[in-house]
């Protein structure tokens, strides 16, 4: 009880004597007790933190925290390592050589003079300069005579040589890692052939004959033979009997090949399904040029090299080839292009863009735009990967061509010389100054300018 609760007046005040509770009568009113002030928060001290950090019951959290930690961190090591052991590993089909090589076309005749000598003998003695080239393969075109009947086929044309100097180049070639592939393309194997190029039927001694001259180049080592797709051995048939001999001479480091040419816009199939026609069939050559039996026009060049590049492969296995020309710039001009595209990834991946151009003619006197019809167009392409841009330019006609300074104004106007066709184009370059010379094509690495030193 309060102090002093007994006194009446304690905790009550007397009524007014006007009011209406009566004479004498009084009225409890609560009286007003003030509010205690609110105490304000206040971070705790340094000791304060330190003396309860110090608890025994913190410290106990503390070090099951660090064990918890160090439980998952090993937890999740341990599942890692389980997932690296346990997980497949990849497995990369190793290529075969035939999948990696540059196969190199030419002709043993055109190294023989005017007076008849040379020939096996001479390509002998060039086979390490064309090895250092990045030939993988060559293809010996024209070693027989085109009348030859299949028991001639393990004689050559005497004017290139003899049987002991093939064998010789066979070995010369090996010691320096070339394969050769024998060119039987047009050769009347199996006796007269019907318009379309087929046998009707191949006689069983026919055949035989043949298997025996394959058997016997096989032998000496060579890598395969090559038929063109309007011979009569482009064949279900044929092909099937060539693959039980060459899968007899072939190991998984030396597998032999046999190597179709297309001469048309689309290989013959054979009377078979797709897959069997892809195991028959190693390798598909096809030339970008159209065959004919004229010098083709600046023009029929031109188109033929545009409609190549516009024309998607699909899952064609990419190859390339090279016919011999003897000439010196030629070969270094291809040694250029190899090891530039070896060392870019945007001439090996890079994505593929054909672009319109506009060129001034220099030969023309008032400067005017050559038509197409006058004289072929400058073809010219893109390769890009990511911010990297090659830009290859072909002059495909006798005259020489300035760039019209509009003709991509999305593409960078500077860059820098990767190789040409005379081998003379170094440093930099502004692509509103460029001039074509005839027959010229140039590779440039494009940049902005001011950003190349």
């Amino acid at each position: 009880m309060p102090l002093h609760a007994e006194d009446p007046g304690y905790g009550s005040v007397a009524a007014s004597p006007g009011g209406s509770g009566g004479v004498g009568g009084s009225e409890s009113v609560p009286l007003l007790i003030p509010e205690p002030e609110p105490v304000q928060w206040q971070p705790m001290t340094k000791e304060e933190l330190e003396a309860a950090a110090g608890g025994p019951g913190w410290k106990k959290l503390r070090a099951r925290l660090v064990l918890l930690f160090w439980l998952a961190w090993l937890a999740m090591l341990g599942t890692s390592i389980a997932i690296i052991v346990k997980s497949p590993r990849p497995v990369v089909t190793p290529l075969q050589w035939w999948q990696k090589s540059l196969f190199y076309q030419l002709q043993p005749a055109l190294f023989t003079d005017v007076q008849g000598q040379g020939g096996i003998s001479v390509l002998c003695e060039r086979l390490p300069y064309l090895k250092s080239l990045g030939i993988g393969a060559l293809i010996l075109e024209d070693l027989f005579h085109k009348e030859a009947s299949p028991s001639d086929l393990t004689m050559i044309d005497e004017g290139l040589g003899t049987v002991p100097q093939i064998l010789y180049l066979l070995t010369e070639s090996n010691k320096v890692g070339l394969k050769v592939v024998l060119d039987l393309c047009e050769l009347d194997l199996f006796g007269s052939q019907n318009p379309a190029g087929k046998s009707t039927d191949v006689p069983s001694e026919l055949s035989a004959t043949v298997q025996y001259a394959l058997r016997f180049w096989l032998e000496q080592g060579v890598a395969g033979f090559a038929i063109c797709d309007t011979d009569a051995a482009y064949s279900e048939e044929t092909l099937l009997e060539w693959r039980g001999l060459i899968k007899e001479f072939s190991t998984e480091e030396e597998e032999r090949i046999v190597v179709v040419k297309q001469t048309g816009d689309v290989l013959p199939a054979l009377n078979t399904s797709s897959s069997i026609n892809v195991t028959l069939v190693e390798v598909v050559m096809k030339s970008i040029l159209p065959p004919t039996r004229h010098p083709l026009s600046s023009q029929e060049v031109a188109v033929a090299i545009e409609t190549h590049l516009q024309t998607a492969i699909g899952d064609i296995w990419t190859s390339w080839t090279g016919q011999e020309k003897v000439k010196r710039s030629a070969l270094a001009l291809f040694t250029s292009l190899s090891h530039s595209r070896a060392k870019e990834e945007a001439l090996l991946f890079g994505s593929f863009t054909f672009l319109p151009y506009n060129t001034t003619s220099l030969s023309s006197s008032n400067s005017t735009l050559a038509s197409p019809s006058s004289s072929p167009p400058i073809l010219a392409f893109l390769r890009s990967w990511g911010c990297v841009h090659f830009l290859v330019l072909l002059n495909i006609g006798p005259e020489s061509h300035a760039l019209d300074p509009a003709w991509a104004p999305s593409l960078p106007d500077a860059g820098v010389f990767v190789t040409s066709t005379g081998l003379d184009r170094l440093g930099s370059t502004n692509l509103g100054m460029l001039e074509l010379k005839p027959q010229e094509a140039i590779v440039i690495k494009l940049f902005e300018a001011g950003s190349y030193t």
